[in-house]
């Protein structure tokens, strides 16, 4: 069965999308068969963050009964595979949001791991279900935890299961909420913090990934930490042998 794990966020804006995109391929690095979805068929951007330029078909034409799933999955860094959103205005209602619940179930059982970002804020309970992980992705500021909270609730209410929380952008500055504070507040473990490195933006410019672009960067290693600890698999970030996989995206 395809394990499912959803990156929600109380409210947008605070790198969901791009954390989702990041570890679908960290987790493919670490030898698992990963999809990545873009759930968000509203303010839809995975697919340029995942370098996927102007698909024709996409989930949209799926959820209007135009194409089967398999028809939209397209092959992405890594061998990661992408189902994207495409693009529409009027994409968001609950019956398509109904069927989109349904056709994530109908993902090919080759795929072991299926990663969905989830629309920002309370939309994101419309795909989320019994038997789903969700990781909450937040920033250290009162007001993005809270929101968190609010996703946490409401993720539970849907029978979600509520991995943990990352805390993303993170500067380490006197003024932000600690990991303690906000694992007291959302009660629940903080699994990652991902620093607010230059390399998230470069690497954004560039519509490129950061742990590809840059596999060397503390941002990547967190990344590739969390991917790790997810499927339980050891990760050793001087291990010559994975730095080398990744350096080769830059010799070819």
């Amino acid at each position: 069965m395809t394990r499912v794990i959803v990156v929600a966020s109380g409210k947008g804006g605070v790198g969901k999308t791009t954390i989702a995109a990041n570890l679908a391929v960290a987790l493919s690095l670490f030898g698992k068969k990963v999809a990545v979805v873009d759930a968000d068929i509203v303010m839809a951007n995975l697919e340029i963050i995942m370098g996927l330029k102007n698909p024709p078909v996409a989930l949209i034409d799926v959820l209007k009964g135009r194409l089967e799933v398999e028809d939209v999955i397209y092959e992405g860094p890594e061998g990661v595979k992408i189902i994207p959103a495409g693009i529409t205005l009027d994409g968001f209602n609950e019956e398509n949001m109904e069927t989109l619940k349904t056709l994530l179930k109908e993902i090919p059982a080759y795929i072991e791991i299926l990663v969905i970002d989830a629309p920002a804020g309370r939309d994101a309970t419309m795909v989320m279900d019994r038997g789903q992980e969700v990781i909450i992705v937040t920033v250290p500021q009162v007001s993005s935890v809270s929101d968190a909270l609010k996703m946490k609730i409401l993720a539970e209410r849907m029978g979600a299961e509520v991995t943990g929380a990352v805390i993303n952008m993170a500067r380490g500055r006197k003024y932000e909420l600690t990991a303690e504070e906000i694992e007291n507040t959302l009660d629940t473990s903080v699994i990652a913090v991902l620093p607010d490195d230059e390399a998230v933006k470069e690497a954004l410019a560039y519509e490129m990934l950061y742990v590809l672009k840059y596999p060397e960067a503390r941002v990547t290693r967190e990344t590739l930490s969390l991917a790790a600890n997810l499927i339980g698999v050891t990760y050793n970030p001087e291990g010559r042998g994975f730095l080398h996989r990744l350096r080769r995206f830059f010799t070819h």
